[in-house]
C-alpha cells in the first residue's frame, strides 16, 4: 500500500506531499533547504564554533533553562540531536558563504558600484518646454531657489519634497537621469532636457560612493549566494515522483 502520514485527523498520502507543498507555497523552502543541506555537508567546525553557535541559538530563541530546551523540542517536534543540528546551520551556512565567495567580493563589489552608489539629486519636471526654460534661468541667475520653483512648477510628486529626492543607489532613477547624474559634479544644475513627455531639470545635491566595508562586504557575499541559490534551484527543475506503491485492489 501506498506510504501515509497522519497528522491530527488528516491522513495524508506521500505522493500527495508534492502538491501539498506547492498549495502551501512551500515548495520554494523545501527546495531551498535541500541546496543548503548539500552545500554544508561537508562544511567543518571547530568545538568552540559549535559551542557558540548552539549558544547563540538559545539566546535568539530564549531558550535559557533545560526546563525551556524541552519544551521548545516538544513544541518543534526536535530531538537533542535535531535542535544541534537546527542550532549549528547558520553557522556552518556563513563558513559555506565565506569559502565559496569571499575571494570574488571584491569584483562582485566593482561590478556593481553603479547601484551601490547613493546620490540626493532635485528634480524639476514640467511639460511646457517655455516654462522649463524660464525655470531653469531663474535658478540660475539666482532670482528663485530650486526647492521653490520644484514646489511651484514641478509635476511629479517631488514638488512635495521641494524637488529633492534621495539618497537613492545611483541606478534607480531613470537611466537618462542616471547618466546625467553620473557625470555631475556636486552643485551642477543641468539646462532642460527631454525625457518622454516631459522637459526636466536636474541638479547633483550629493554623491555617496559606496565603501567596501565589512557591512557592504556581508551584504555582498549574502547576495552572490542568492544569486547562487537561484541558479541551483532553476538546475533542479520540478520534483518528480519516481515511485509510489500501489492502491489495495489496484490492478498491475
Amino acid at each position: 500500500m501506498a506510504g501515509l502520514f497522519q497528522i491530527g485527523s488528516n491522513v495524508i498520502q506521500a505522493h500527495e506531499m508534492l502538491s501539498l507543498l506547492s498549495r502551501y507555497h512551500l515548495m520554494p523552502q523545501f527546495l531551498r533547504g535541500l541546496v543548503i543541506d548539500s552545500a554544508i555537508a561537508e562544511v567543518d567546525f571547530t568545538e568552540e564554533e559549535r559551542q557558540q553557535a548552539i549558544y547563540n541559538f538559545r539566546m535568539q530563541h530564549r531558550i535559557v533553562s533545560d526546563e525551556d530546551v524541552q519544551r521548545w523540542m516538544q513544541e518543534n517536534n526536535l530531538s537533542v540531536e535535531g535542535l544541534e543540528e537546527l542550532a549549528i546551520r547558520p553557522m556552518r551556512l556563513e563558513k559555506f558563504k565565506e569559502a565559496k565567495f569571499s575571494r570574488k567580493v571584491e569584483n562582485y563589489f566593482v561590478s556593481q558600484k553603479s547601484r551601490l552608489d547613493k546620490v540626493v539629486y532635485s528634480l524639476i519636471r514640467v511639460q511646457d518646454e517655455g516654462l522649463a526654460h524660464e525655470i531653469y534661468y531663474r535658478i540660475e541667475e539666482g532670482e528663485s531657489s530650486f526647492a521653490e520653483m520644484a514646489r511651484t512648477y514641478s509635476q511629479g510628486p517631488e514638488a512635495q519634497t521641494n524637488g529633492l529626492l534621495g539618497p537613492v543607489p545611483l541606478n534607480q532613477p531613470h537611466p537618462f537621469i542616471a547618466r546625467m547624474l553620473e557625470v555631475s559634479q556636486p552643485g551642477q544644475l543641468w539646462p532642460p532636457r527631454a525625457l518622454v513627455e516631459w522637459f526636466i531639470i536636474v541638479r547633483l545635491e550629493q554623491l555617496m560612493p559606496s565603501q567596501l566595508d565589512e557591512a557592504m562586504r556581508r551584504q555582498l557575499l549574502d547576495e552572490m549566494f542568492e544569486n547562487w541559490m537561484r541558479e541551483q534551484i532553476q538546475q533542479m527543475g520540478t520534483p518528480q515522483l519516481l515511485w509510489a506503491a500501489s492502491e489495495p485492489g489496484a490492478q498491475g
